[in-house]
């Protein structure tokens, strides 16, 4: 039997039907009594909700929510600053990715919080692990599940490559949104960086394949290793990529090397030159011309083309 959430939360009480208990489970320590989730001040993310979270700082540059699956991921990135934020061992975040503890109850909870609030935005995966890292996935596929049947939109951001494809089938064109990471088209410059990641031409033939399908498609060019590369990727990559966010690396040996000015200028450019969509980062918007148009929020969808 399926009932909504609003139907839940009216059955409510204490009988035994089986209408009545399954109203109970969807509301879970609720009860039966109504949600009435309450809305943080930026009006997108439910108040109390951290399964389904608005990220902040640089990470909401990115997406208006985010869900983190696992911990821990395997890509064993050198550049990654989230055993870091984690207080994790950094090997132990290299060696495996695990299911959070009862991750799908508490992301249920959360979904039905924001469906009650009628928001429909959404969810990235993920920011502090990879949702198609190189061990067993099968959670992600799940997330999407409750995500969909809770009716939220969702994007996927992985340097996984050819495995994402399993679930090609759930994106939804006018909804979903397929991003991967890239620093670089060479292999043997991303086994020494990324040692774990799929290879640069997986990613790229993977997000040709969901431009394909007629999902919304961005790149995110953060960390760049090397302006030259991210340059390349762009010019391999306009035709099926509908997206592009550009970030520098920080707390690199490059860093202080870096002329970031003439990068920011160079990209932009060649942004004009191929008419592709773009946001540049916070760390490079000092070097954006005066009156620059650099939209924060692209919607990542076809749903108003």
């Amino acid at each position: 039997m399926k009932i909504s959430v609003n139907d839940a939360g009216r059955i409510g009480g204490s009988s035994k039907s089986p209408k009545k208990q399954l109203s109970s489970r969807k509301n879970g320590s609720l009860g039966g009594r109504p949600i009435s989730p309450t809305l943080n001040p930026d009006g997108v993310s439910v108040k109390s909700c951290s399964y389904i979270y608005a990220p902040r700082g640089q990470a909401g540059e990115y997406a208006e929510l985010a869900a983190n699956p696992y911990r821990g991921c395997g890509h064993k990135c050198a550049y990654c600053y989230v055993p870091k934020v984690l207080r994790m061992d950094r090997r132990e975040f290299d060696a495996k990715a695990v299911p959070r503890p009862d991750y799908l109850k508490f992301l249920t909870k959360d979904a039905i919080k924001y469906q009650s609030a009628g928001l429909a935005g959404q969810v990235m995966l993920s920011f502090t692990t990879d949702p198609y890292h190189p061990f067993d996935t099968s959670l992600t596929r799940a997330t999407l599940k409750v995500l969909i049947d809770h009716g939220l939109s969702f994007c996927a951001l992985t340097k996984g490559g050819s495995r994402a494809l399993r679930d090609l089938d759930l994106f939804r064109p006018g909804h979903d949104a397929f991003a991967s990471t890239l620093t670089t088209l060479d292999d043997k410059f991303s086994k020494k960086w990324e040692g774990g990641a799929a290879l640069p031409k997986d990613r790229i033939k993977t997000i040709k394949k969901f431009h394909e399908a007629g999902i919304f498609t961005w790149v995110s060019l953060e960390p760049t290793l090397n302006c030259e590369s991210s340059l390349s990727i762009i010019e391999a990559t306009h035709e099926f990529v509908d997206l592009y966010k550009i970030g520098r690396a920080n707390y690199l040996p490059m860093t202080s090397r870096t002329d970031w000015e003439s990068y920011t200028h160079k990209i932009i450019d060649l942004c004009a030159r191929l008419n592709v969509k773009h946001y540049i980062k916070k760390d490079l918007q000092k070097y954006l011309p005066v009156g620059y148009h650099n939209q924060l929020r692209v919607a990542q969808n076809f749903s108003q083309r």
